[in-house]
């Protein structure tokens, strides 16, 4: 089973690509989606829509995890990042893909055992879970976004089933 995980931004979108077989974990690829600083905010999300579109037609998984907006103090900045989470949303879910979402605590505990980690300790121990990779603060939380859903699959199978 090939999953990504996908870290969303308006300028830097983390992915993460990784086989399942039972418990084991294998990684495929990663890397990260750059969206120009300049321009409208339409064609940055049409940027980013074809970036992660792309990813998703050459890695062809047959699932995706987004991981949830948090809420900053800044509304506008807020509202821009849950515009970009829309748009890198879609892209998978154009493919076909189901999309699944995870809470922020819940990937970074599926990871390191705490859900208040920081991008250091999460970086680190998906290099433990994934030997040999060696990702940028943006991928690895892709990544562990995807090990996160790896982990909690079936759970949220059955609960989107239930709704």
């Amino acid at each position: 089973m090939r999953l990504i995980g996908l870290d969303p931004g308006l300028r830097v979108t983390g992915w993460g690509v990784i086989d399942v077989e039972g418990n084991r974990l294998r990684h495929v690829a990663h890397g990260v989606v750059k969206v120009a600083t300049t321009g409208s905010l339409a064609e940055r999300l049409r940027e980013l829509f074809d970036g992660v579109a792309g990813i998703v037609a050459a890695q062809q998984p047959l699932e995706a995890a987004v991981e949830e907006t948090f809420v900053n103090a800044n509304p506008g900045s807020t509202l821009k990042l849950g515009q970009a989470r829309g748009v890198v949303m879609l892209a998978p879910a154009r493919a076909g893909l189901p999309v699944y979402e995870y809470a922020a605590n819940l990937v970074k505990k599926s990871v390191t055992g705490a859900g208040h980690a920081d991008k250091h300790q999460i970086a680190m121990m998906v290099s433990r879970l994934l030997p040999g990779v060696d990702a940028t603060q943006d991928a690895a939380d892709a990544l562990a976004v995807a090990i996160c859903h790896a982990h909690h699959r079936a759970t949220a199978k059955r609960i989107e089933a239930a709704l």
